[in-house]
């Protein structure tokens, strides 16, 4: 029997064997019922071992925190919503510390080449965001695209605090997600990053480099 005989062979004697029993201990969920709290602090603590960062501020100063990020960054412009309530808020701000605001006022095919090239940060809204494992539930509309978020270098995401949940399975179950899906509902769960490279982790390879968790209603 060849070589390449014997791998079949082995492959075939697995794969009509026996299932192998699973653990009891692998099937039994080990998430509790966290506080809210504690349902805050773990997302925080998973989304910065990841390079990810988090700021929790209150629903009256999340404006100045954005500002403040941006601020820090250089930003020239910051890519908005235009019907959300979050692109409302930050346009009635008028506040002096943000870079120029854009938004799209084109097609999206129109509108590639200053998406790709231009624009230096944008914000979007959430769905909300699951503590076990310190990701975000990014929602992709008509109004915010899914490269408003996978695209510009910075990706700013505005999350409720009351939107936490502990596990997916909560979310999609307490948001009624069966009643209602965009096209692609996204999980992020920090910067874009590959190891593709010598198998080295790196971070901004393809997609934004920073990934800004601004809390609101976090106080």
């Amino acid at each position: 029997m060849s070589a390449r005989e014997q791998i079949l062979q082995r492959l075939r004697e697995r794969r009509d064997g026996p299932v192998p029993e699973v653990p009891a201990s692998l099937t039994t969920s080990m998430v509790r019922d966290w506080s809210a709290a504690e349902k805050l602090d773990r997302f925080q603590q998973l989304m910065e071992s990841v390079h990810g960062e988090v700021h929790r501020t209150s629903a009256t100063d999340w404006i100045d925190t954005l500002a403040d990020v941006l601020e820090k960054r250089g930003a020239r412009n910051l890519l908005i919503p235009r019907l959300h309530d979050i692109g409302a808020q930050i346009l009635a701000s008028d506040h002096p510390g943000l870079p120029e605001l854009l938004h799209y006022d084109a097609p999206i095919e129109d509108w590639r080449p200053t998406l790709f090239n231009d624009v230096d940060a944008a914000v979007t809204s959430t769905r909300g965001a699951i503590a076990e494992t310190g990701t975000l539930i990014v929602w992709p509309t008509a109004d915010e695209p899914r490269l408003m978020s996978l695209v510009p270098p910075v990706h700013i995401a505005i999350l409720e605090a009351d939107q936490i949940f502990s596990t997916f399975q909560e979310a999609i179950a307490l948001q009624n997600w069966a009643s209602r899906m965009p096209t692609n509902a996204l999980l992020v769960s920090g910067p874009s990053k590959t190891a593709d490279i010598e198998q080295t982790l790196a971070y901004g390879v393809h997609g934004p480099k920073e990934l800004i968790v601004i809390v609101v209603g976090a106080d």
